[in-house]
């Protein structure tokens, strides 16, 4: 969407996320089919906490595009899910919209009983080490421009 239009729409620009890459997901399934670790629900998240406006700004930075950011009541995004759910991609869906409620982040009831990716003794990457190796194709002249502190 943010290839073809100037103004993103943001539901829930207030919305926390906990990213986390999956190669640090495989690594937490592999632990815990060759480790002895604790029974339970594993929450994995990455080490930053963002807000949904934050990823979205992170991703145009990261392509090296401008869009404006228009935060949008949650009213205005069903109206939005309503008109464009029968495209064959619609920019925003109902289900979309109630995740969108919701922070997505690791608990601190998790954290404290070591059910995180650090309580399986590892160490999540970030967001920064991980994301410009992938969208850089989407930068204007895609894939040759590198983004900054990537080699040419």
């Amino acid at each position: 969407m943010a290839r073809l239009s100037p103004v993103l729409p943001v539901v829930g620009p207030d919305t926390r996320f906990q990213p986390v890459y999956v190669g640090d997901v495989a690594e937490a399934a592999e632990a815990a089919v060759t480790r002895a670790v604790d029974p339970g629900v594993y929450e994995l998240g990455g080490p930053a906490v963002l807000s949904f406006k934050q990823l979205l700004e992170f991703v145009l930075a990261t392509t090296a595009r401008k869009r404006l950011l228009l935060p949008l009541p949650w009213a205005a995004g069903k109206i939005l899910a309503a008109m464009t759910f029968f495209l064959p991609n619609p920019p925003v869906t109902a289900d979309q919209l109630e995740s969108l409620k919701t922070d997505n982040v690791v608990s601190d009831l998790a954290k404290r009983e070591g059910r995180t990716l650090e309580g399986l003794g590892l160490a999540p990457r970030n967001i920064e080490a991980i994301v410009p190796s992938y969208l850089y194709r989407y930068r204007k002249a895609g894939q040759f421009t590198a983004p900054s502190g990537m080699p040419e």
